[in-house]
């Protein structure tokens, strides 16, 4: 039986068809339709039910399908403990933030597969929340305060942010000087989230109210320089706006309190070694980037 034909039934299940498969594994339909026929043919069951909208588990493809994932698993595992030292192989799907991870974790990427010919890397740069388990990836690079889940989180380095608006929303509309006022206040945000703050040692939770709202950092940036609100933002996005008087800070006697940055992944025993790798170069670029601050 191959490891293929197991690993491409695996992902026909999760994903809930051939085609979001075939997207996963960066192969052809073709491909993974003849590995799914080879594996029915040799199992001789249907595993599973195809249809117009995609591929349904049929009863025997769902029993199956624990235990191929098991074996993918430990197939994988026995792969990275006979492999020479720091050696990387296979495929590893990551989803980062459209805002920074362009600019902030594009250049590691790159470097971890400069470093290791034999990995494949395939990262989606988005601000939607990714669902790791139900998308398939490996892990997520997330910014900001993290929400409770069963996901597994290391923390990979600290990031800091700012209240900005525009000279001209503060000319025509005042500046907030205590959390109270700024609910008064338009806010530019991503949704219905809660900005915090703090007060000395005491963190404060306010919920703002805005016409404006994005899931994408750089619009939020846009909007705020364009005088539509106020934005609570990564100094990694507002520096050079801030530097140039198009943004400047306001309730700074009200700081958020710092964020993180995380590499987030499935719950599991243990991490695979790619994921491992990369949350240790992360760690180390982050680090030095403090350093040299």
């Amino acid at each position: 039986m191959d490891i293929e034909e197991l690993r491409t039934f695996v992902e026909v299940a999760d994903a809930g068809g051939v085609s979001p498969a075939a997207r996963r594994l960066g192969i052809a339909k073709s491909i993974v339709s003849r590995r799914l026929f080879r594996l029915e043919d040799e199992l001789g069951v249907q595993l599973l039910a195809r249809t117009t909208r995609g591929a349904a588990l049929t009863e025997a493809g769902t029993t199956f399908r624990d235990y191929a994932a098991r074996v993918c698993a430990e197939i994988d595992a026995a792969r990275e403990t006979i492999l020479p030292a720091g050696e990387l192989r296979g495929r590893l799907r990551i989803a980062a933030p459209l805002s920074f991870g362009p600019t902030h974790f594009a250049p590691v990427l790159a470097d971890m597969a400069r470093r290791h010919p034999q990995l494949h890397i395939h990262t989606c740069y988005t601000d939607r929340f990714v669902d790791l388990i139900a998308e398939g990836y490996d892990c997520a690079i997330r910014v900001g305060y993290l929400q409770d889940s069963n996901l597994l989180a290391r923390r990979v380095g600290p990031i800091y942010g700012k209240l900005v608006a525009s000279p001209d929303y503060i000319a025509a509309h005042g500046a907030p000087e205590t959390p109270e006022e700024l609910l008064a206040h338009q806010a530019v945000m991503q949704g219905t989230e809660a900005w915090q703050l703090t007060d000395g040692d005491k963190i404060i939770t306010v919920r703002p109210q805005g016409r404006f709202k994005a899931d994408n950092g750089t619009a939020l940036v846009a909007a705020a320089a364009a005088g539509l609100g106020i934005a609570y933002l990564p100094d990694g996005l507002t520096h050079e706006l801030l530097a140039s008087g198009a943004l400047v800070p306001v309730m700074t006697r009200y700081p958020p309190p710092p964020a993180g940055i995380y590499v987030i992944r499935p719950p599991g025993q243990h991490p695979a070694r790619k994921v491992r790798i990369l949350t240790e170069r992360l760690i180390e670029c982050f680090e030095q980037t403090q350093r040299v601050g």
